[in-house]
């Protein structure tokens, strides 16, 4: 069974790699950006910018895959903020361009869209915890961008009888993550404290929002399931189904850190618009494949840590 990962240099990516591996009867092929490095020995690797209808149409008749991945995309909120039309350009007219190629190229394989969380915007309290059923209303344009790749993905399905499973993936982390997002950063600059290499002081943002983190592990684990047994159509909330607030985060890495800090709030560090909680309902995914998160909190810290005090202690 081959098995097409789009977007594999990313943190997700590598995940997913690492679980595709396990599977003996699994053929593996990942795509890259030309700028990305991404040195496996467990699969065909090629340089694919999806953005580039012609390349995308190529890699599907080439490899002729029976399941794909879609992880590229533009996936931080921040630079949402800051390059909308990067964000538009990659997430929409990128994902189009992938299911056009699929209904071209492999009609008849299995695809994977993987969307946010963010996709539900300001959800109150009494709504949470929030199924797929709810009403979107994506509150920044990196949101805007996967409902609108939904509604692709949907319109594709249905015209063309393509089989297409669909996610709402809430926050995740774990070692490999880059520093641009805030449990990463967090975990970075408590590394860079222990190291000598930072003033022991953390800089944070919007501390009080409520978000649901799950273990990247435990997410790639998901993704697999769904490509088998997700129903066609179909969209999966897929997170922990717990919201814990930023600071509570924060904590848990203080107490495993090396050193002692105290935490400083930057402004420059905050949102111009952040959903103050959002937590998803997850009983569809766990009813459709059995799944439910497996790696305590407390461990994708201490490993993320690792992550980062080996990584800045090269540096």
């Amino acid at each position: 069974m081959k098995t097409l990962v789009i977007g594999a240099a990313g943190f997700v990516g590598g995940h997913l790699l690492d679980a595709l591996s396990q599977e003996k009867s699994a053929e593996i092929f990942a795509t890259k950006l030309p700028a990305e490095t991404l040195s496996r020995d467990d699969c065909t690797v090629c340089d694919l910018d999806i953005c580039d209808a012609d390349a995308v149409l190529a890699c599907m008749q080439t490899v002729q895959p029976d399941r794909i991945v879609h992880l590229a995309a533009q996936s931080s909120v921040a630079l949402s903020w800051k390059n909308p039309g990067l964000t538009a350009n990659v997430n929409i007219m990128g994902t189009l361009h992938v299911l056009d190629a699929m209904r071209q190229a492999v009609p008849g394989a299995r695809l994977l869209l993987v969307g946010s969380g963010e996709e539900y915007g300001a959800v109150k309290p009494e709504q949470c915890p929030v199924s797929e059923a709810a009403a979107l209303s994506p509150a920044n344009m990196y949101a805007a961008t996967k409902v609108c790749t939904e509604e692709l993905a949907r319109f594709y399905a249905r015209s063309y009888a393509l089989h297409i499973v669909m996610t709402r993936s809430f926050n995740h982390f774990g070692p490999g993550q880059s520093e641009t997002f805030v449990l990463a950063d967090f975990c970075r600059q408590a590394s860079a404290i222990a190291l000598g290499k930072q003033a022991p002081v953390i800089r944070t943002g919007n501390l009080s929002a409520k978000r649901d983190f799950t273990d990247v592990r435990d997410i790639v684990r998901a993704y697999l399931l769904l490509l088998e047994q997700g129903t066609p159509s179909e969209v999966y909330n897929v997170g922990s189904g717990k919201a814990r607030a930023v600071a509570e985060l924060l904590e848990m890495i203080r107490a495993q850190a090396e050193t002692a800090f105290t935490v400083e709030t930057d402004p420059a560090r905050f949102r111009p618009v952040d959903v103050p909680l959002i937590e998803p309902d997850i009983t569809k995914l766990m009813r459709d494949t059995g799944w439910q998160p497996r790696i305590p909190t407390e461990q994708t810290i201490a490993d993320t840590l690792a992550f980062w005090r080996g990584k800045l202690s090269q540096e």
